[in-house]
């Protein structure tokens, strides 16, 4: 109901809603308190009251709706000092209003969030430590308020942020130089302050940029003019001539090597494409159309390409991606047989664990089917295409049948039976087999089945499952009795160490409503399949429950 004239107040009978999801209310004349009804809205998503008349506080309600993943209350006349601090925000705009006092600590609950603005407001004091803990952010805008002190050291965690605006402020102190490692930053702006030596270090931030827009340059090729094309002998040389010792992987379409690269010594994984397999150009392709339009914290990040021809003049063509030291999430869910003379402890999985795993790939996809210009399809999520970095971020990789999805509607009875089933046996979605064209609904199903196996740790390929019998059945018959019976023997050790009777009841309660999500992204129909939206909000929820209970993080 975005510009229409609306004028008045917002009715408390709008806490009458309880299934609303979605309300947009931008640029109307709306005025008066922002309701305390919202409250109410338990399913309540996002909200857009932003460009009308709302004065008095943020009330402290709006904490309480903890599915909200995007507020705008931007240009309106709110004042006070209270910030609503919800866990779930991916976006918040409070810009333009006056919004006092010192922002607070709580500001680093916020965990996923990617978008903050508080620019044209009046905070003051010191920019609290905690914000670097909101280690996702892409945008961060806080001009024109009354901050003082020092750019916080934490801030060198914000390694994914794309727009940092902190002018007209009263800041001070060394602009610090962590920035120039930042490999996405695009706009730095610290205008009117009080730096010290500014002209010095702004000099040192514009070689800085220069440098960088230099290298960007350098690393055009062919392939979307967006990475350097390495040559063969580059990558040979990383991987000690593609060496066995340095394999880590065999997919589909090629293998997978480590490597460093000898110019800078970064370590790298190479996925190398055998263009003797039917699709594995087409794949090549696919990945790189669909990897120079796509940024995200939770997908694997590709660092350059490589089309080139081998000693032989034979084709060859490679992705390099940043290497992820902790390997898939397939090797932990099912680690291969610990050898006599291993060193280090046995790799697994803690709940929480899992639980933040989960959560990581909920975000890529709603990134892919919901945030980007055009909706991706991934077509292929499975454990050994989450990849995890040296904190356990779970990273999505592998886009070689990805596929754009340029209509309004995500799915479609569309027949592509030409195209081949897309995906692997056990994640793949039931339509595929019959012909039905790649939707969004496609990969909530891989990610379903993907759900169940973590917390189960049973493959949907697993010999027990014949004829009709597949994990989603498995689960679904098993629920609720014997929420302990089928899952991953390990968790149940970890449920069992928990002291307290009411903390062992939780962490099943929480399992009970994963098998539940599990079940629910799975089912055969597509359009009765989940939201993936909701299902971040509701695994957040169900994550922060379970980190009442006691359990290791």
């Amino acid at each position: 109901m975005g510009n229409t004239n609306l004028s008045g107040a917002i009715p408390s009978t709008v806490g009458n809603l309880q299934n609303l999801a979605y309300l947009r209310l931008s640029n109307n004349n709306l005025s008066g308190e922002i309701s305390s009804s919202f409250q109410k809205n338990k399913k309540l998503i996002a909200l857009f009251l932003d460009r009308n008349h709302f004065h008095g506080h943020i009330r402290s309600h709006l904490d309480q709706c903890q599915n909200l993943m995007q507020l705008d209350l931007s240009n309106n006349n709110l004042n006070g000092s209270i910030f609503p601090a919800v866990k779930t925000l991916l976006i918040l705009n409070l810009s333009y209003n006056r919004l006092s006092g010192a922002l607070p600590a709580e500001v680093g609950q916020m965990d996923h969030i990617n978008t903050l603005d508080i620019s044209g407001n009046m905070f003051s004091g010191e920019i609290p430590s905690t914000l670097g803990d909101c280690n996702g952010l892409l945008i961060l805008v806080m001009k024109d308020n009354y901050f003082q002190g020092s750019i916080p050291l934490s801030f060198s965690s914000l390694r994914s942020i794309e727009i940092l605006d902190l002018s007209n402020n009263n800041l001070s102190g060394e602009i610090p130089k962590f920035w120039e490692a930042f490999d996405f930053l695009e706009i730095l702006n610290l205008s009117y302050n009080n730096f010290e030596g500014v002209v010095i270090v702004l000099v040192f931030v514009f070689v800085c940029w220069l440098k960088k827009k230099k290298a960007q340059k350098q690393t055009s090729s062919s392939i979307g003019n967006t990475w350097q094309n390495l040559s063969y002998r580059t990558l040979r040389r990383a991987t000690d001539g593609f060496s066995s010792t340095n394999l880590i992987g065999v997919g589909s379409f090629g293998s997978v090597y480590k490597g460093i690269l000898q110019e800078n010594g970064t370590n790298v994984a190479v996925k190398v494409l055998n263009l003797t397999c039917h699709g594995a150009l087409k794949s090549f392709k696919a990945e790189c159309e669909t990897l120079k339009c796509i940024r995200h914290r939770s997908l694997l990040k590709v660092l350059t390409v490589c089309s080139s021809t081998d000693y032989d003049g034979n084709d060859f063509k490679a992705l390099v991606y940043e290497f992820m030291v902790n390997g898939s999430l397939k090797e932990w869910l099912h680690p291969n047989p610990i050898p006599a003379d291993a060193v280090g402890p046995p790799k697994h999985l803690s709940l929480i664990q899992r639980m933040k795993i989960s959560i990581d790939i909920t975000f890529a996809l709603d990134y892919l089917h919901n945030q980007c210009h055009s909706t991706i399809v991934h077509c292929d999520l499975k454990p050994s295409n989450v990849l995890l970095d040296a904190e356990m971020v779970g990273h999505v990789g592998d886009f070689g049948l990805a596929k754009f999805v340029l209509e309004s509607t995500s799915y479609t009875n569309t027949n592509t039976s030409s195209a081949g089933l897309r995906g692997t046996i056990g994640y793949v979605a039931p339509e595929y087999g019959m012909g039905s064209a790649v939707s969004i609904e496609g990969d909530v199903y891989s990610y379903g089945i993907l759900l169940l196996e973590m917390f189960t740790g049973i493959s949907p390929t697993a010999e027990i499952f014949k004829e009709s019998l597949n994990l989603h059945n498995f689960v679904d018959e098993a629920l609720p009795e014997q929420v302990l019976e089928i899952t991953d023997p390990i968790l149940v050790q970890e449920v069992e160490s928990v002291a307290s009777q009411s903390g062992k009841s939780t962490i099943q309660n929480c399992l009970l409503m994963v098998y539940r999500i599990g079940i629910a992204c799975s089912v055969g129909v597509p359009g009765e399949r989940m939201n993936i939206t909701n299902v971040a909000t509701q695994l957040c929820s169900i994550r922060d429950r379970l980190h009442t209970t006691g359990l290791p993080r």
